[in-house]
């Protein structure tokens, strides 16, 4: 099986992952997973495409991510591994969409409006 490419992205993080048969090697931008990552809970989220589908330990997985903070890498990385089990095999198209792993999650930070100190939050209103 020739490497693939793919692209996840989530807020403002872009992950990259190329994906090959192997032993399980997990790496981002150089580093392991869950040194990159810091928390369990965002290795959670990065690898739970692989959890869902069961092929934990049979590919290599080299990402470079780049953008945003450690939980849009998480979101980010989890689209693009989700979009290549995918590709690499269809009968896990239902299991992957089931759990929505193939939806971009679309939101972002809202804009900061002038007149305003922050995107919502207004100036203190003083009557007198």
């Amino acid at each position: 099986m020739a490497q693939e490419n793919y692209i996840g992205r989530r807020k403002t993080s872009t992950a990259r992952l190329y994906i090959k048969d192997g032993s399980g090697e997990f790496i981002v931008n150089g580093k392991p997973l869950e040194e990159h990552l810091n928390t369990k809970a965002r290795v959670n989220i990065a690898r739970l495409p692989l959890d869902v589908t069961e092929l934990d330990g049979k590919y290599d997985i080299k990402v470079t991510v780049s953008g945003g903070g450690v939980t849009g890498h998480a979101g980010a990385i989890s689209l693009a591994l989700a979009r290549a089990i995918d590709d690499l095999n269809e009968g896990f198209h239902d299991v992957l969409k089931e759990h929505g792993l193939l939806t971009r999650d679309d939101r972002m930070v809202e804009r900061k409006k002038y007149g305003q100190p922050k995107a919502r939050k207004k100036f203190q209103f003083s009557k007198r």
